[in-house]
């Protein structure tokens, strides 16, 4: 198990607000630039490919925009479809087996139709019409867009940077022309002001930009440790509100990987949502109905992947990459971002094969409704969906159906039916939530090592009945035997140490923190790798050990 290093702070505590973000404000213009730049470098762009035909059929709109819980027998094992490449299967878990009678259509042709209209009932009264419809995959951006989209990029972004800067000088003349302090309170107004501006343009930026800007957003989003809560909280929509493709191409997306060369679209699916439930940077769900033909009628989600996006995103990745290898030793780095980087390109190769995921689904649902020690069947305090046999390929990827909101907009359901988030039954359900995720990820991480690894309020769903869900699967981790043992140990020695300061407890839970692989550099103190251990595995402490924040 490797880990980024941590840079050591300063030994002697912090005594005013300027001091305490001094590392935050200095790293801050860098990371930014380090995370964005890169995106516009890649020369891997959306690759021209073949114009499809349309041709009639039932186009159901079904304006809901809910997951809808299904029950399917346990299963080890699934069908999927193949792909025109052997290499797509390479890597696929034991319990996945291809089907020996997929025979995908080489030439693609999407099964479409003019939009239907819905009773009060919710049953489809439209009429199919004959017409045929073109639609085209992404064409390849031309040198012009490639120059706009930096142009673009550049305008946004180097303000943003050049401000900070200015601002710090200004702080700094300030007290040096004058001879006067500014005050704690007066300066955090002054830099939380300046967030927010600097957040607000980065998210306009991202929503024009899209592509790799979007995991960009979500990584900033999902790390309250790394930035300001303004730029958290402006970017956190792109955790489950990513623009969409278009219909069309989704469903062309759906027939090219998954109908027989004899199906329509309307053999295997009955009803299709034109409205996505949700859209990520690397896919986008959409709501179904499977026909008797694959176990219908039941309402299902499709995952699709949206065309020639994993050439654009590992492109972007390397180029990320490339710009950081030149920081890892620089001080004012307060992470080593090129390891950052090497573990998100791992991350992002694994979430474009979604056989793969399917897999890692079925796994995970197998540990937490199976007792370990008696093999009996329980029940998991999460909703795991399960693939659809038969309807799996590296990028669709058919499951069940679960009715709810994403964690992420959980708080606006509320108000909207009355509840107060503040109030008792939204605490109450706050503490059912929290053992929920601990029980299934403590069981996933301390017991198999297998874990999902990417649990952010996008991906944790609150059901209409009440439960919690848990949604894609596509970043895993699997750890060793080891790894678990140490993990449980520096769990134990945190719970058990008599204080923030006891030379003993430190001792013991700074060997533990060098045994799970956390590097150091030689002239750290003796109390970094216990201040990095209760920094990563105890947000109880306010002060850690040696000065470190």
């Amino acid at each position: 198990m490797t880990s980024p290093r941590r840079r050591p702070l300063p030994h002697k505590p912090m005594t005013t607000y300027h001091q305490q973000q001094l590392k935050q404000r200095q790293c801050l213009p860098l990371l930014l630039c380090c995370l964005l730049i890169g995106c516009t470098l890649s020369n891997e762009r959306w690759r021209t490919m073949n114009t499809v035909v349309l041709v009639e059929a039932s186009f159901v709109s079904n304006p809901s925009h809910h997951f809808h819980t299904t029950t399917t027998p346990p299963t080890k094992s699934f069908n999927y479809r193949s792909t025109s490449s052997p290499s797509h299967t390479s890597n696929n878990s034991n319990n996945i087996h291809p089907n020996p009678l997929s025979n995908r259509r080489n030439q693609l042709t999407i099964v479409g139709s003019t939009p239907s209209t819905t009773s009060s009932d919710g049953v489809d009264s439209s009429s199919t019409s004959s017409q045929s419809v073109e639609v085209e995959f992404p064409p390849a951006l031309s040198t012009i867009d490639t120059l706009k989209r930096a142009g673009k990029f550049w305008a946004s972004v180097l303000p943003i940077i050049g401000s900070y800067y200015t601002m710090s000088a200004e702080i700094q003349f300030r007290e040096i022309l004058t001879g006067e302090t500014i005050t704690a309170e007066e300066e955090e107004i002054r830099w939380n002001e300046q967030h927010r501006k600097g957040a607000d343009k980065i998210a306009d930026t991202i929503t024009s930009l899209k592509g790799f800007y979007i995991k960009t957003a979500q990584i900033i989003a999902s790390r309250q440790d790394l930035f300001p809560k303004e730029y958290t909280e402006a970017l956190s929509d792109f955790t489950d509100n990513v623009d969409p493709i278009p219909a069309e191409l989704a469903r062309a997306v759906v027939e090219k990987e998954l109908l027989h060369v004899d199906e329509k679209f309307e053999d295997v699916f009955s009803s299709f949502d034109p409205i996505p439930l949700g859209a990520a940077s690397v896919a986008q769900v959409h709501k179904a109905t499977l026909t008797a033909k694959y176990g219908g009628p039941k309402e299902v989600a499709i995952k699709i992947q949206r065309p020639s996006i994993e050439s654009k995103l590992m492109g972007d990745i390397a180029n990320l990459k490339t710009l950081a290898k030149p920081l890892r030793d620089a001080e004012y780095m307060p992470l080593d971002y090129y390891t950052v980087f090497c573990e998100l390109e791992k991350q992002l190769g694994d979430e474009f094969d979604f056989v793969a995921e399917a897999s890692a689904m079925t796994r995970i649902y197998d540990t937490m409704t199976r007792d370990r020690v008696t093999g009996m069947t329980i029940e998991s305090p999460l909703v795991i969906p399960r693939p659809v046999e038969g309807l799996v390929s590296k990028r669709v990827l058919v499951m069940d159906y679960l009715e709810g909101v994403p964690l992420s907009r959980a708080r606006e359901e509320m108000l909207k039916k009355g509840i107060d988030p503040d109030g008792a039954e939204a605490k109450l359900f706050g503490r059912k939530l929290l053992k929920a995720l601990t029980y299934t990820f403590g069981r996933c991480i301390l017991e198999t090592g297998f874990f999902h690894a990417d649990p952010h309020p996008g991906n944790i769903f609150v059901l209409d009945d009440g439960r919690v869900g848990l949604i894609d699967f596509g970043q895993v981790k699997q750890i060793s035997g080891r790894a678990r043992q140490t993990l449980a140990k520096v769990m134990v020695a945190l719970a058990d140490r008599v204080s923030d300061t006891n030379p003993p407890d430190l001792k013991r839970i700074g060997d533990l923190a060098i045994e799970l692989g956390v590097e150091f550099k030689p002239e750290a103190q003796v109390e970094a790798p216990p201040a990095v251990a209760m920094w990563l595995f105890d947000g109880t402490v306010d002060s850690l050990p040696g000065g470190y924040d």
